[in-house]
């Protein structure tokens, strides 16, 4: 795969991380579940979860709009870079905070793992740039 089609799938993979941020309140029953949490714990929650919404709906964007800069410019790489370093850290803060053996937090981590890869892929070597790989 090209560079391109793998920075177009980091903004898929930001655009669903997106998604499934702002079904927290339905799919964790916030409105219940938050009352017993401290009035400041609550807000922090919910003004974090609603920072990484937009963080990914800005990478997301980043990824659809400015793909040729993402892949040829020192900013664009870097950014690439910090994603992954994003993901992996996801992936291990996932292992310290969260130790339930289910399988949706398997599939979770899964997709966390897959976001570290999909973006750490457009900047190896052997990525094609804009077209595919002889």
């Amino acid at each position: 795969m090209t560079a391109t089609t793998w920075i177009h799938l980091g903004g898929l993979h930001s655009l669903a991380f997106a998604l499934f941020h702002m079904a927290f309140w339905k799919l964790f029953r916030w409105r219940d579940t938050l009352r017993s949490a401290t009035v400041a714990d609550r807000a922090i929650v919910q003004i974090l979860n609603l920072r990484l919404i937009y963080v990914f709906l800005g990478i997301a964007a980043l990824c659809f709009v400015y793909t040729d800069e993402l892949q040829t410019t020192a900013l664009g790489r870097a950014l690439l870079l910090g994603m992954s370093l994003f993901w992996v850290g996801r992936t291990i803060e996932q292992f310290v905070f969260l130790r339930i053996n289910r399988p949706m937090v398997h599939v979770l981590t899964a997709l966390f793992v897959l976001g570290a890869a999909i973006f750490v892929m457009p900047l190896l070597p052997a990525t094609c740039l804009h077209t595919e790989c002889e």
